[in-house]
């Protein structure tokens, strides 16, 4: 037995779910039949800023931000501007430039829980709990506090 879990998005009343639920199809050998399930209600993350628990209409954050060390810029960028990646001949010992296609020797920093991992990991605590909002706003308000 296998179950296959599909979110169908629509706005007229669920009329395309409607259309589907209890209908069977086959699958190789197998004959599969469309159940209903309750809508899970995880908490969303932004890809935005990369917090959990709004979307772009309520985000008090305008500019992008980049998963990975929480800088001013797109994620796919992160070489090129993180200050990790840059040439410092001014420190000790000096870090050499991180050349294009090479990976980031550096631990990323979480913006959320300042783990030593990128905001979107499954190792943040904030992402294992992505089915609890209860959770969620007790954290938050904990790091509004501090």
């Amino acid at each position: 037995m296998s179950i296959i879990w599909i979110d169908i998005w629509n706005m007229q009343n669920n009329s395309k779910a409607k259309t589907i639920i209890n209908r069977c199809f086959n699958v190789g050998s197998s004959i599969a039949t469309i159940c209903e399930a309750n809508m899970n209600s995880s908490v969303l993350q932004y890809k935005n800023c990369w917090k959990w628990g709004h979307i772009a209409s309520v985000c008090h954050i305008q500019e992008v931000k980049c998963v990975k060390c929480n800088g001013p810029h797109q994620t796919i960028h992160y070489c090129h501007f993180a200050w990790c990646c840059k040439a410092n001949d001014k420190i000790n010992p000096p870090r050499l430039e991180i050349k294009k296609g090479e990976l980031c020797p550096y631990s990323f920093r979480c913006l959320n829980c300042k783990g030593d991992y990128q905001a979107d990991s499954p190792d943040c605590p904030f992402w294992k709990h992505r089915f609890n909002k209860k959770w969620h706003t007790k954290e938050y308000t904990k790091l509004q506090e501090n």
